[in-house]
């Protein structure tokens, strides 16, 4: 499977402009740049869309662990905070939170912990950042 995405830019780093689209057109041209970026600005980031898809992807991997326990949510919700801090080697992102609360009926506190746990560990956006990932999950209903 191979997925696609592109970004076009022009100019320099703090006045340039960029748009970003995905092969699906979810988000066609969608502008960012370096307000947006670093200034909490208009437009999207590099840093909110790994933030998007890393709470899509977990939410999808907990999903696939409850079905493994014979559990179905009624709802998941996740938020991931992605932190980026300037580094010696420059900019790099250091850590993601998961914020998570989830509407699981017949699941109990350690089934929908290692749940979590599991799916933290092999989201395969997990996988793919160099940072260290924090979580905090919470059963409701």
């Amino acid at each position: 499977m191979q997925k696609k995405a592109s970004a076009v830019w022009s100019g320099d780093l703090k006045t340039g402009t960029g748009s970003i689209s995905t092969e699906t057109g979810v988000l066609s041209n969608a502008p960012y740049g370096f307000v947006s970026r670093f200034e909490g600005g208009p437009g999207t980031n590099p840093e909110e869309l790994i933030g998007a898809a890393h709470a899509g992807c977990f939410s999808m991997a907990l999903s696939v662990q409850l079905g493994s326990a014979g559990l179905t949510a009624k709802k998941i919700e996740t938020t991931a905070t992605v932190t980026m801090d300037k580094l010696e080697q420059g900019w790099t992102i250091t850590g993601v939170h998961l914020q998570v609360k989830a509407n699981i009926p017949g699941a109990d506190q350690a089934s929908f912990e290692k749940a979590t746990n599991a799916a933290k560990a092999g989201c395969p956006i997990s996988r793919l950042l160099n940072a260290k990932i924090t979580m905090d999950a919470q059963l409701v209903g």
